[in-house]
């Protein structure tokens, strides 16, 4: 596994919009784009935006070919460090076909870091070319007026190689009355801790479920290079429905995504869509028991990932450790 160099201050962030950009119009977007900026030299950084980031229409920044020219251009960039899409989107999946990978492979990594959307680039860059890339934070995480400790830990996983990351106190519940709940893991089959070791790989299920069987997706490969590692699946969900949860983990297992896993993490759904054809008394619960628990392994559910914040830095191609007990967990990973 090939990790980036250790980012370093007054290294450069490059932000490039593969998926959605951010609206002219959108006062609020803009200001946080912003504010963005400023918090970068606040940190010690510098920061580029590529032409399109401010552009959207018809849920993209700009046509395919134009969306992978212009990351290529921020990874072809040896100023550039990092590239830090400002968030996700629906249809990043379509300039992958303009992406060269064999190329990809044999330029010196560099950190890409996002999460949603920003699955299709991080998961198959990983798995394409064997460099690492941290599904975690975006852009526009970072102009909020108080940025969070477990944002910020972005750029502590891109400069250290080793980071330890412990779930959070609480959390915001992600519909209209933004309540404030406790969080705390849990255990699949209810036992009170479990250890597991293995390297990291996952993403947005959302964007995970169209991967698969396509050639961005070669699972089997490197599932069969790192197989004495044994590996922990990271994945979480924004718009999934639990039968369609239910569906993916089953495609998932049935196509040997499962393969030597040790350990699976599933972070805290954005948004259970309704489906009016699908049972109500249909659960999380039962999409992950059906989906999972005949793999007689760990599986971690309600964890700090993806779209219910706080979200944890998870670095897929590193080597990782997971210590779960009564509802609370450390996550140590190391660049190895």
């Amino acid at each position: 596994m090939r990790f980036p160099k250790l980012l370093q201050k007054n290294d450069t962030i490059g932000v490039c919009a593969p998926s959605a950009g951010v609206d002219g119009e959108d006062e609020i977007g803009q200001a946080r784009m912003n504010n963005a900026h400023i918090k970068m030299r606040e940190l010690g950084y510098e920061s580029i935006e590529t032409p399109s980031v401010r552009n959207d229409a018809k849920f993209v920044s700009a046509d395919a070919k134009t969306r992978a020219f212009e990351f290529m251009s921020l990874y072809e960039n040896p100023d550039v460090a990092v590239i830090m899409p400002p968030w996700g989107g629906q249809f990043l999946m379509d300039m992958l076909p303009h992406l060269d990978f064999s190329r990809l492979a044999k330029l010196p990594p560099k950190w890409i870091c996002g999460y949603s959307d920003i699955t299709g680039l991080t998961f198959s860059l990983t798995l394409c070319c064997d460099f690492a890339t941290i599904h975690g934070s975006q852009f526009i995480d970072m102009g909020l007026a108080v940025v969070d400790k477990f944002n910020l830990t972005a750029f502590e996983a891109m400069s250290n190689n080793e980071i330890i990351q412990r779930s959070s106190d609480s959390y915001v519940f992600f519909d209209e009355t933004r309540k404030i709940e406790t969080t705390v893991w849990k255990a699949l089959d209810g036992k009170e801790s479990h250890t597991f070791e293995g390297r990291m790989i996952g993403g947005c299920m959302d964007v995970l479920c169209n991967l698969i069987g396509t050639r961005f997706a070669p699972v089997p490969d490197f599932l069969e290079k790192y197989k004495n590692d044994g590996f922990i699946w990271t994945l979480e969900s924004n718009e999934l429905w639990t039968g369609k949860i239910y569906r993916t983990l089953w495609q998932m297992r049935e196509n040997g995504w499962f393969k030597y896993c040790n350990g699976i993490l599933l972070g805290r759904p954005g948004n259970l869509a309704d489906d009016d054809d699908f049972p109500d008394d249909f659960t999380l619960l039962d999409a992950l028991s059906s989906g999972l628990a005949n793999l007689n392994i760990p599986v971690i559910y309600d964890a700090d990932i993806g779209h219910t914040a706080p979200r944890i830095q998870v670095i897929n191609g590193a080597y990782g450790k997971v210590e779960y007990h009564n509802g609370k967990a450390v996550v140590t990973q190391q660049h190895r």
